[in-house]
């Protein structure tokens, strides 16, 4: 995700959303236990997380979650999870 993109989510997620609040992040990826074990290390372990497999199987849509206090907390987040190669941001 290019920063214009964060910047349009931080402006939606202060005008729209009251915070604290229950964030939902959805990412798709290579179903590689890798790169899970790396989303998976971006959250609390109390966070939920939801894992959906494609039909051939080569990749998996992951939602999580999780209670946030502010958009730069969800931001910062994101920003995170798309340094990580293969993950796709949504």
């Amino acid at each position: 995700m290019d920063p214009q993109n964060f910047d349009n989510l931080r402006q939606h997620l202060t005008r729209d959303i009251s915070w604290p609040s229950v964030y939902m992040f959805k990412f798709i990826a290579p179903a590689e236990n890798r790169i899970f074990a790396l989303l998976h290390d971006l959250f609390p372990h109390q966070a939920d997380f939801t894992n959906r497999h494609s039909a051939g199987g080569k990749y998996v849509s992951i939602t999580v979650k999780e209670l946030m206090l502010s958009a730069d907390e969800v931001i910062e987040r994101y920003q995170k999870a798309s340094a990580i190669e293969g993950v796709i941001v949504l």
